[in-house]
Formats: structure tokens, sequence, C-alpha cells
């Protein structure tokens, strides 16, 4: 018979197990350090830890998500703390489990993002005997993490939730949650807390669950600020990060943050480049800087006076690009060559703000500073004036041409029916991937989320798109296509957890969409977050048709390996995993798909010529 807790009421009273108490302790430690969402992916050896879990959701304590993959797990996590600023905790079970979450580790590190990840584990004398599910968890995550212990077996029930152990255990959740916020460190990021648990996995919930640490009775000899010792790895995996081009980069520990800021003196002639997650603060440097403002649609910084539209075509400009003497530099610049050439060129000085993963240098001579400030005199007003004049140019209007009302009101027939006829030509004629990111641009507001994919349309959008304040969120970190859907997920469920209005939309090309396929499960009795994923699908991986390689291969080798064509019917995906499914085709169709009203999880199809 179970009680109302859950918990099977025939059981002896001392039916109690060492897991299940620290799993309790570890747990609403975290909540009570600010935690609210628990991502959850089942396994036998995390159970403890899940029925907890459970417990602390039917109790209104936490917002719990169960995900049956460990890689959609992590993601969700990720868009969790990429909207809320918080770190969602995610839990699984040991072996392939805890490894499926080093994508999404791998992007929290690049990206700032906090999150913290607690992965169960057999206990050591089980490790590096061949038994089941079991490989080396500790350090799996250690070139990336700001935080990591292996923490020692429970061996003991605790009787009123005050031994030693569960206060270490709640020292560790303070230390975790801190680290994962970017305590003492350059930005935010993952945290990893590896738990191993001896059978009895499961137990009888204390009775002290749930209770506020400042009600128990901590025993005065019990030192709540040393955790133990993290276990290193045999290898010298500390410290070091790899880079794409092969090679160790720098270590990972950063300096001593400067204590003023570094101030931009006037004379030299400079913009600021907003890359992915910059934030408002790179438009009110250029504001007050009187400097044009590059910014990449995933930069959050897309907006302001000085906001420089088609910059591409403006940095390859000898007379506008080519005399560039500085620039600051904030987020992470990903989507232009035109930008990584500048910022390549060592006649240019460049200024770096320090962020996540690997620190900016791309010229070898790049200054990295913690802050900024501007020095005071007159703004170059024609430095500015020449590239706003230059910035309204290559501004491109994606408005539809107003219709000729003197025709269609004409008495001549003739005129009046070319003017009909115009008109339905617009209504009529078919989205490409411009009419496509406008339109999704325009439909979304304040109060909404766009996630853009590392798709072909993010580089479309950034090319054609003006300005505009809004909440846009892109795993650009790594800039990978796995977990994109995921990602929004949690960015929805964050944005929507106190009933908040808005929809969050995703916009993604077909492949991006299959890869993360698995993320458009959600299980029954979860609330359904508002969410839009508008797929741009042109029937595989055309964004290598604009690349060096579309030169050099054969057409059939492209496709085979490459372009990767498919055939995959997205209304029967939607109808399996239980989403509203839209195709449209023409602008009229997209523009009032993407502003009716929103009540759950939709799909919305659109054909593109590849």
């Amino acid at each position: 018979m179970a009680s109302a807790h859950g918990v099977d009421a025939s059981r002896p009273d001392g039916d109690r197990s060492p897991a299940t108490d620290a799993a309790s302790a570890l747990l609403c430690a975290l909540i009570e350090h600010g935690v609210r969402h628990i991502v959850l992916s089942p396994g036998s050896r995390s159970q403890a830890l899940a029925l907890v879990a459970a417990e602390l959701e039917r109790r209104g304590l936490v917002h719990l998500h169960v995900r049956i993959d460990e890689r959609v797990s992590g993601f969700t996590a990720l868009g969790i703390g990429r909207e809320s600023a918080m770190p969602a905790v995610v839990v699984c079970t040991s072996g392939t489990a805890a490894a499926n979450l080093v994508p999404a580790a791998l992007e929290a590190h690049h990206a700032g993002v906090p999150l913290i990840l607690l992965t169960a584990d057999r206990p050591p004398e089980l490790r590096g005997v061949g038994a089941n599910q079991t490989t080396r968890q500790p350090g799996m995550f250690s070139p990336n993490t700001r935080y990591e212990a292996d923490l020692p077996t429970p061996e003991t029930v605790d009787a009123e939730g005050d031994d030693e152990q569960s206060a270490m255990l709640r020292a560790v959740a303070a230390d975790a949650v801190a680290a994962a916020l970017g305590a003492g460190l350059r930005s935010a990021g993952p945290v990893h807390i590896n738990l191993p648990y001896r059978e009895p996995l499961a137990g009888a919930l204390p009775e002290w669950l749930g209770v506020p640490e400042t009600e128990l009775a901590v025993e005065p000899d019990v030192d709540l600020d040393a955790p133990p010792e993290p276990q290193a790895p045999d290898e010298e995996a500390f410290g070091a990060l790899y880079q794409g081009g092969g090679g160790i980069g720098e270590a990972d520990l950063p300096a001593e943050p400067d204590d003023d800021p570094f101030v931009l003196e006037r004379g030299p002639r400079t913009i600021v480049v907003a890359g992915a997650d910059a934030g408002p603060t790179a438009e009110e440097l250029a504001h007050l800087g009187g400097w044009p403002l590059v910014a990449e649609i995933v930069s959050g910084a897309r907006y302001g006076r000085h906001l420089v539209h088609g910059y591409r075509t403006l940095l390859a400009d000898p007379a506008l690009g080519g005399r560039v003497e500085r620039v600051v530099v904030l987020g992470h610049p990903t989507l232009s060559r035109e930008v990584a050439a500048l910022l390549s060129r060592p006649d240019v000085e460049v200024l770096a703000l320090r962020g996540p993963g690997e620190p900016l240098n791309l010229n070898g001579e790049t200054v990295a500073i913690d802050s900024v400030a501007v020095a005071s005199g007159e703004a170059d007003r024609e430095w500015l004036g020449e590239w706003m004049l230059a910035s309204r140019a290559a501004s491109i209007d994606l408005s539809p041409p107003a219709p000729d009302a003197a025709a269609l009101s004409s008495a001549v027939p003739n005129e009046r029916l070319g003017a009909i006829a115009a008109e339905l030509a617009v209504v009529r004629a078919p989205l490409d991937r411009t009419t496509l990111v406008d339109a999704v641009w325009r439909a979304t507001w304040p109060h909404d989320r766009l996630v853009f994919g590392s798709s072909r349309l993010v580089r479309v959008a950034d090319t054609v798109l003006g300005g505009k304040k809004v909440r846009v969120h892109s795993n650009r970190g790594l800039a990978g296509i796995d977990g994109t859907i995921a990602t929004a997920t949690g960015v929805a469920l964050a944005s929507q957890a106190g009933g908040e209005a808005g929809v969050t939309r995703v916009l993604l090309g077909d492949l991006t969409l299959l890869h993360d396929v698995g993320a458009l499960l959600l299980p029954p009795g979860e609330r359904e977050p508002r969410i839009q994923v508008i797929v741009g699908n042109d029937g595989g991986g055309t964004i290598f048709d604009g690349l060096e390689v579309a030169a050099v291969a054969g057409g059939d080798a492209m496709n085979r390996v490459l372009y990767t064509p498919h055939t995959t019917r997205l209304e029967h995906l939607a109808l399996a995993y239980g989403w509203e499914y839209q195709r449209v085709t023409t602008r009229t169709a997209l523009d009032q798909a993407l502003t009716s009203p929103v009540g759950g999880r939709q799909l919305i199809e659109v054909p593109l010529e590849r």
C-alpha cells in the first residue's frame, strides 16, 4: 500500500536508505540556494535522486522535467540556464548516460551558461573491475567545469537531517551553485558532482525532507565550509582547452580581474563588435562612445541609432572597414568571415571583453579586458557619419510594395485588373529564405523569445534583418546543430514558468531539426510550453553549397556526404510526437500561422528551394 508520499507504508520504519537520505540533503540544499528546475532522465543507479525530485515537485518546491534521452536533458537544462541565468540541475544514471551530457557541458562552458550535472555512479570498489554500466565518470567533464567533486559514498541514514554527511552535502550544494554562477571566475558555466551509491538504492523518504537548513539542529563541530577534496583524474586533464585548429590553448584558470576599467581614449577610428550573447552593454558602449555598432543577429544588441546595416559589405570596403584602427569586442562573434578577418588584422588594435571559454585572440595581439570606460571628449562625428550614411544605403527594405490604390480604384478595367493581379501575385508568391526570416523577425516582440539554430537561416537573418530589441538565444559557444529544440524548450519553460506571456519561436533548418528530433517528445502530464518550431526545409544541408567544398567536390560526393538529402515527412513526425503541424508556402499563410494564438507546441514547415 502506497502512502501519499509515494512510499510503501507496509515497509518497516527502519527501511531507510543512505542513498535516499543523501539525495534528500543535496537536492533540498540546491533548492535553498535558488535552483528551481530539475531535468531528469530515468535510471536505476539514480533512483534515489529521482524519487526525491518527484516528491519535491509534488510539494511545489521545484519544476521537474523528465526526458528519456540524457542529451535532450542536458540541452533542456542549458536552455533553462540561458533564459533564467540560474543553473538547472540534470540528474542521470551511470555509464553512457553521463557521457551524453558532454555536448551540453561543452556548450555551457564556451557560452558561459550555468549548469549543474548530478551523475549517479557505482561505488569506488566497482570501478575498474568490469562491473556493469560502469566507467570512469570522475573527471569526465574536467576541462570545462567550474567545479567538480566525486563525493564519498553515503554510508548512514540521517535521523534528523543534521548529521555530518548531510552537512557536507549542503556545503557542496552551496559551492556548486556559486561556481555555476561564476563566483570568483570569469563566467558562469557547468558544474559536475559525481554521486556513487551502494544498494539499497532507494528507501523511505526522510521526515525532514524539505525542512529548511536553518530549522535543522546542525552539530556545532561540523565545518560547513569544508566539502570533501575532489578526486582528480590520474592524467593531467586540468587547465587546458583544446582549440579547433589543433593544439593546447591558454589555461582555463583566469588571471585576477583588473580593479579599474580599461579607459578607451578618444582618437582611434573605432567600431564596436557585438557577437553572440553580448547583450545590451554593447549598444550602450557604442552609444556612449559615438561609435558604429556591428551587431550579429544573435548578439542581443542589434538595435539602436548606431547600428550598422549590411555590415559585411561595409567591413569589406577599404574606405570603411579598411580604415578601422580599433575594435572593441563583446560576446563571441561567429557568423561572418568579414568580422573574423577584421579581428585577425595585425594593424588593428583589438580589445576583447573577457567571456567564457577560450580568450579571443585571432591576431595574436588582442588585449583581454574585464570592463571598459569611455574617456571624456568629443566623439568622432565624421567617422560615425560615414558609417551611418553607408549603413542607410546598405539597409534592405523587405516590406512588400504598397498597393497601387489609384489603379485599384480606377474605372479603367485594364488598370484595375492589372493592380488586382499584382496584389494577388504578392499574396501567392512562394517563400524564400529572406522572406522566411523576415516574417519570423517581424512576428517576434520583446515578450517573446527567438532561438536560432546553427543553420543556413541564421546567416541569412544576420545578412538581411534590421534592428529590433528582442530576446534572442542561440548555441554559438561551439555553434553546433545539436540540442537546438531541447535548448529552445528549456528557454520556453523558463520564460513561461511564472505564467508570463509570450511565445518561444525556433528558426532552424531541416537537418538541425532531425538531429534533435528526440526533443520533440514530452511526457504526458507535463505542462506544454508555448513554442513554435519553424523549419526551413530544403531537403538537406544546403549550408555547404556556400562553402569552398562546393567548388571542389563532385556532385554525387557532395550530395552523399555533405548535403545528405532526406525524404522525412515532417507532418508524420509532428503527429507521432503530439505537435500541431502546418505546412505553409506563402508569406500570407506564414504571417497568419505565426500571429495566431499559440496554446502549446506547433511545428511549422516551410518548403524551400535548394
